[in-house]
C-alpha cells in the first residue's frame, strides 16, 4: 500500500466522523460522564439582618454519584461562628468531592460531621465558635439527610412544607424524654420553652447526629430547603409555602424567603439562609 493511498484513507474516514457529527448522532454516555446537575435545580441566599457579622454559610455539590446540599449556622465570639461555619462547609464539600457518599451515606455523614468538629476545634478554642449544621444528599430522588443544631430541613410537595428534622434544642429533647418515659410531664412542659441548643459542631462533647431512618422517596416536583432558625423564625410558614408555590427558579424563591427577612421592621433581625433543591 503506497502512501497517498494511506493519506486517502485516513481522509476519508475523517470525512464520515464529520458527517455523523454533522448529521447530530444520538450517542447515550455512561452513567459517570452524565452531570448531576440534572437530579435538581438549586438555588440559594443569605441575609445578614441587623446583625454585624454573617455567620452562616452553604455550599451545593455534585459529583457524577449525586447533589450535595450543606447549610451552616455560626455561632461564636470575635467571627468565631463565621469561622466555624466556613470551616464546616468547606469539611462536608471536600468529603462529598473525595468519593461516593452514596455508597454508605451514614458513613459519610458521621465522617463529615466529626471532621468538621475536629477542624473547628483545632482552629477555635472552645467556645469561640460553633456551628448547627444540616446536610442533604440526593440521587436517583431518594434524599438522605442529617444534622446537628436547629438547620432545619424541610420537603415542599402538592402545597405543603413538611419539616423531616427536629433539631437539638433542649425543648425537643424534653419531648423525646417525655415520650420514652424517662421525663414526667411537668417537666417536659417546664422545658418547652428553652430552645437553646445542646448539640452542635465545635464542642468536644459533641454527641450523635440526627439522621434519616430510612431515604425519603421523592417523585419531582418537590422543594428541598434548608433554612437557618433566623428565616424559619422570623417568616411564617404560610408565607413560605405560598412563596414555594408560585412560579420562578429556586434561586428566585430563595431571594424572595429572604427580602422576608429584610422587609421586616426589626432592629434584632438574626442571620437568615436558606437553600432550595427542586427535584427534576
Amino acid at each position: 500500500m503506497t502512501i497517498p493511498i494511506i493519506i486517502l484513507i485516513i481522509l476519508s474516514f475523517l470525512a464520515l466522523l464529520l458527517i455523523f457529527v454533522r448529521m447530530g448522532v444520538d450517542v447515550k454516555l455512561p452513567d459517570y460522564a452524565r452531570s448531576a446537575a440534572k437530579e435538581c435545580e438549586c438555588g440559594g441566599s443569605m441575609t445578614i439582618g441587623s446583625r454585624e457579622v454573617q455567620e452562616d454559610n452553604f455550599g451545593v455539590s455534585e459529583t457524577r454519584h449525586g447533589v450535595m446540599a450543606v447549610l451552616a449556622d455560626g455561632m461564636g465570639k470575635h467571627y468565631g461562628g463565621k469561622i466555624a461555619s466556613r470551616i464546616a462547609v468547606e469539611s462536608f464539600q471536600e468529603l462529598f468531592q473525595g468519593y461516593d457518599a452514596f455508597h454508605n451515606p451514614q458513613y459519610y455523614f458521621r465522617k463529615a460531621f466529626q471532621t468538621a468538629n475536629k477542624k473547628i476545634l483545632s482552629q477555635l478554642d472552645e467556645g469561640r465558635g460553633a456551628a448547627s449544621v444540616a446536610a442533604v444528599m440526593i440521587h436517583e430522588r431518594k434524599m438522605y439527610y442529617a444534622l446537628a443544631g436547629d438547620v432545619k430541613i424541610a420537603v415542599y410537595r402538592k402545597g405543603d412544607l413538611v419539616p423531616v428534622s427536629s433539631g437539638h434544642t433542649i425543648d425537643k429533647l424534653a419531648q423525646e424524654k417525655f415520650k420514652e418515659g424517662k421525663l414526667t410531664r411537668q417537666d417536659a412542659v417546664a422545658l418547652l420553652e428553652h430552645h437553646r441548643l445542646y448539640n452542635y459542631v465545635g464542642q468536644d462533647g459533641f454527641r450523635d447526629i440526627e439522621f434519616f431512618d430510612k431515604p425519603i422517596t421523592l417523585y419531582g416536583g418537590e422543594i428541598v430547603a434548608l433554612m437557618s432558625d433566623g428565616l424559619y423564625d422570623g417568616v411564617s410558614w404560610r408565607s413560605m409555602e405560598e412563596c414555594l408555590a408560585q412560579e420562578g427558579s429556586c434561586k428566585e424563591k430563595a431571594l424572595e424567603l429572604v427580602e422576608f427577612i429584610n422587609r421586616k421592621q426589626d432592629d434584632n433581625k438574626d442571620n437568615a439562609s436558606v437553600i432550595l433543591l427542586r427535584v427534576l
